[in-house]
């Protein structure tokens, strides 16, 4: 890294400090921004050791933002958007200027209708990367109204407040089983009814996974897990062969279920249907690149499916 003049401060440096401090950690926020835990270290020891400040709070397993580092984070996105604009402006007239888009999405959409949709859009727009990460739908709502990215992918069981919205797909939660269990037969089940077997289930912080949970414990029940796996695919495979039963979105077990022989039941719970929704802080605000985004994954949303039941 070359030597700093006083005052300097590069985008890079902000790229990197968001990213840790959404992160909570230097080594996970370098990794977000593909640089080695080294070269981030000492760019931030460099920021602090040039403002005579303290950014951050180094503890055992993260960090902390201190008031300082806090009032960085918040020029730094407005800093990075600013620019992002500028590229946007500026890559509409000239060929080759890539543009890049922070989109969030719950668990639903990601093994839904939304990795066709944004394969069609990157096959159309080459310029226009795509930074994809998983969340809840909750903290989707939180991070597009705080600025800390410009386009979510959400279910609107959320309060959504003052962002603006754009429907994407319906999506029904279902119940999947092997074929000889004893649920297999039925066209609909209730969630509490799913609770009393042994449960098939995604790793520890996957959004759907958080949804369930919060849902059994409003029922006062847990979820009794057999194993928790990375994916959605991975669930319906081991649920295929006997494995527990698990709950997954509809258009993932028709992906599935002839493959596989499951056996798709669906939940009778009011809050197993819910439309998937792209939400935005002001369309008209967005850089020219999430705009193209926002379109695009529109133009390229799957249609609602069937309400009927899925039968199995």
């Amino acid at each position: 890294m070359p030597p700093r003049r006083a005052g300097d401060v590069d985008l890079t440096d902000l790229s990197l400090f968001l990213a840790v401090a959404e992160a909570g950690s230097i080594t996970r926020g370098a990794k977000r921004a593909h640089l080695s835990l080294a070269a981030a270290s000492e760019r931030i020891h460099g920021l602090e050791e040039e403002w005579g400040v303290l950014l951050l709070e180094r503890r055992g397993r993260g960090v902390r933002l201190t008031p300082a580092g806090d009032s960085l984070v918040q020029h730094a996105r407005a800093v990075l958007l600013q620019v992002e604009h500028l590229r946007g402006a500026i890559g509409l007239h000239a060929q080759g200027l890539q543009g890049r888009v922070r989109l969030l999405c719950n668990t639903a959409a990601l093994s839904g209708g939304l990795p066709e949709a944004l394969g069609a859009f990157l096959a159309r727009h080459p310029h226009v990367d795509v930074d994809l990460e998983e969340r809840t739908s909750q903290d989707i709502v939180q991070a597009v109204a705080g600025g800390r990215a410009e386009v979510g992918l959400v279910a609107d069981t959320v309060e959504l407040g003052a962002l603006e919205t754009f429907s994407f797909q319906v999506d029904r939660l279902v119940g999947i089983t092997a074929p000889g269990h004893r649920l297999a037969t039925r066209r609909a089940v209730s969630f509490a009814e799913v609770l009393d077997e042994p449960f098939v289930g995604l790793s520890e912080g996957s959004a759907l996974q958080e949804h369930l949970e919060s849902q059994a414990a409003r029922l006062g029940r847990p979820l009794r897990y057999r194993v928790r796996l990375r994916g959605v695919e991975e669930i319906c495979r081991v649920v295929a062969l006997g494995g527990g039963v698990g709950v997954v979105p509809r258009t993932a077990a028709s992906r599935w279920r002839r493959s596989l022989s499951l056996r798709v039941v669906a939940l009778e719970d009011a809050w197993a249907q819910r439309q998937l929704t792209l939400c935005v802080r002001r369309y008209a605000g967005l850089s020219p690149f999430a705009r193209l985004l926002v379109d695009g994954l529109q133009a390229a949303a799957p249609s609602a499916p069937p309400r009927s039941p899925l039968a199995g």
